[in-house]
């Protein structure tokens, strides 16, 4: 399905109608603030490993991360944060950054890897953040590549929906996509460090 939804105050009716794919066990292409996402609930382990098989990220746990509706429910899937980074992250989020932390137990296995960290990402874009908030907890999520050996992102949905419409169940076409990918910020030390430069302008975190 290819799917309209505005980006300016989405429809609540297509808003849930995507969390219900969702909670079905669907796989559904987001726009985020960044590069379009290919995402499924976290809680449904069959959809986690078709996007793992669609992508090729096997070897690559590291570009795997789940998308948040706001900071709120950090705790539930983190240990205690430091303050200053819980700082950065409030300076920073909603934005395009993705920041790599330690996993609890709560996060599903095939998630957080051999290393047990996850990939934090609270978009600056309201279609998945609403679709998120009325899932009621996070989304897993990976970058939709483009099979160009030039181009690594597709920016338009239209050509998202022609390349990969017949592997997932809903399309969102949400506008034209950026092609620069997150900011990936990496604090499992207690440090802040940024291991790539991307979107997010790192001077927040200076």
């Amino acid at each position: 399905m290819f799917l309209k939804i505005y980006p300016q105050n989405p429809n609540p009716k297509a808003i849930q109608q995507v969390a219900t794919c969702l909670r079905d066990g669907g796989i559904v292409i987001f726009p985020t603030d960044t590069i379009y996402g290919l995402g499924c609930d976290i809680y449904k382990p069959k959809a986690v490993e078709k996007i793992i098989s669609i992508t090729g990220d096997e070897k690559k746990k590291t570009s795997l991360s789940f998308i948040c509706h706001d900071l709120s429910h950090l705790s539930d899937f983190t240990p205690p944060i430091e303050n200053h980074i819980f700082k950065a992250m409030k300076r920073a989020l909603p934005g395009p950054y993705t920041f790599i932390l330690n996993a609890n137990n709560h996060v599903p296995k095939m998630i957080h890897g051999a290393r047990k960290t996850v990939g934090i990402r609270i978009p600056d874009n309201d279609i998945i953040r609403a679709i998120v908030q009325e899932l009621g907890h996070p989304v897993f999520s990976t970058s939709v590549k483009d099979d160009d050996e030039i181009v690594e992102y597709t920016t338009d949905p239209e050509l998202i929906y022609e390349r990969y419409g017949d592997l997932v169940d809903i399309v969102i076409d949400g506008g034209y996509g950026d092609n620069n990918p997150s900011t990936i910020v990496d604090c499992t030390s207690g440090n802040i460090e940024v291991i790539r430069e991307g979107k997010g302008d790192c001077s927040v975190f200076e």
